[in-house]
């Protein structure tokens, strides 16, 4: 197990509380505005559901600068205002430290999980401190499935604008289904309940000093658990109202990151993943039902401009990543884009096999992973735009099933990119030059 210690407070704090059932982490990083909702939603629902069970809730915070701490030490939940079943047996602590290591999202987990351990928790949960939709019925779906089903890992399934997540619905959700052969809509949602065995796993892994611990974090978590064949399963937890942003805006670092773990996932589990064929879907806890979102708007031509700047500066580090077929049929696209916008459009199929060009030359070129990484932006904005236009009518079912058949050509897909990963491809094409970095 790799060398890693509480800091001083948390290690203080677990040994004067010495026990929990539950543990509840809440990372952060300046969102004083909306973790005082978040916690006292998480408080109602611990009261509400797991009365009976001692529970901590811990904000593992980033560094803010604004007042997030305070906020979320000082939120309040009125008891008089919850309609309870059962008076709580215990009282729940409430915690807030500083987490330390490689700044991001990960860290924070890391000090979630290693107080989890210490204090024997029969399972753990993660909520976002951004969320203005969560409810305390949040907390009974993504603990439940664990504490009662036997699952180690919950993940979130909500409904979210056609235009949020874009980097999960083009990319993530369609990769992790073909390569794992498991359909988690959420992969990357943030939410999760996770149990005690894949928390000690969890703990075991050596990738905390990586990019894993920024934006990859959970990518990793899901991957481990469908990979090591942990029990996974999804709760439906209605609407995700968060601080969404414009897909066209500048989400490169996201990208690099998020996209950046897969690949490396992808190599790690490898034997995995070749071995599988087709999709099952995870099973779904929850009732389902429509909600209200809000709104966000999408500048498209500033992605179709990113992308047109990409087919002008990148032509030869994309000559190399891509398929010779795939190169030119994007070379095509920037040809169609630069004649008439209107006109502009990247089908399912040639998407998929930019994606999966990309894994492969990412495995290819280990000393220019970076310059691969960010090379594949302008081609994301590319596909956002053409799929903006495509569903700017369309009710949230119709682009759900247009994700569907995403999903399903990046599955048929697949034995071209074991056969390439494995065969003779690879062999042929490791006489490449590795990219100047």
């Amino acid at each position: 197990m790799p060398e890693w210690s509480l800091p001083d407070d948390a290690r203080r704090a677990a040994e004067a509380i010495r026990h929990a059932d539950i543990v509840i982490g809440i990372p952060s990083f300046n969102n004083a505005r909306t973790i005082g909702h978040v916690v006292r939603a998480v408080y109602a629902g611990l009261a509400k559901y797991f009365p009976q069970l001692a529970a901590v809730v811990i904000n593992s915070d980033g560094g803010s600068t604004d007042n997030t701490l305070e906020a979320a030490l000082s939120a309040q939940v009125e008891d008089q205002h919850l309609m309870l079943l059962s008076t709580p047996l215990h009282v729940v602590h409430r915690l807030s430290f500083p987490y330390h290591g490689i700044p991001g999202k990960g860290s924070a987990f890391r000090l979630v999980f290693q107080m989890a351990k210490q204090l024997d928790a029969k399972a753990c949960a993660f909520v976002d401190s951004d969320l203005r939709s969560i409810t305390p019925e949040w907390i009974d779906l993504l603990l439940r499935p664990v504490l009662a089903a036997g699952f180690d890992f919950v993940a979130p399934y909500y409904q979210r604008h056609k235009y949020d997540g874009t980097i999960t619905n083009s990319i993530v959700y369609p990769l992790t289904r073909m390569l794992y052969g498991l359909s988690v809509r959420q992969p990357i949602g943030g939410e999760f309940g996770v149990s005690a065995p894949l928390i000690q796993r969890y703990l075991q892994h050596e990738d905390w000093d990586t990019d894993v611990a920024r934006f990859g974090i959970d990518i990793w978590m899901t991957t481990i658990a469908i990979a090591e064949n942990f029990r996974v399963c999804q709760s439906f937890l209605g609407a995700k109202l968060h601080d969404a942003k414009d897909p066209g805006s500048d989400l490169s670092a996201m990208l690099l990151q998020v996209v950046g773990s897969v690949f490396a996932l992808m190599e790690e589990y490898a034997p995995v993943w070749s071995q599988r064929r087709g999709s099952t879907p995870a099973q779904l806890f929850g009732f389902r039902f429509d909600v209200g979102l809000d709104p966000i708007r999408v500048n498209v031509e500033r992605m179709e401009l990113a992308f047109r700047h990409g087919c002008e500066e990148l032509g030869e580090i994309w000559s190399l990543a891509l398929d010779a077929e795939t190169f030119a049929a994007v070379r095509r696209l920037g040809l169609s884009l630069s004649r008439d916008g209107s006109s502009f459009h990247m089908d399912d199929d040639l998407w998929a096999r930019v994606v999966l060009d990309f894994a492969y030359a990412y495995k290819l070129h280990p000393l220019s992973r970076g310059i691969i990484l960010r090379s594949l932006a302008p081609l994301y904005l590319a596909r956002v735009a053409s799929f903006v236009r495509e569903t700017e009518t369309l009710g949230a079912a119709s682009v759900e099933q247009k994700i569907e058949h995403l999903c399903l050509i990046f599955e048929k897909l697949k034995p071209e990119l074991v056969e390439r990963w494995n065969g003779r491809a690879a062999r042929a094409e490791m006489s490449k030059t590795n990219l100047e970095v």
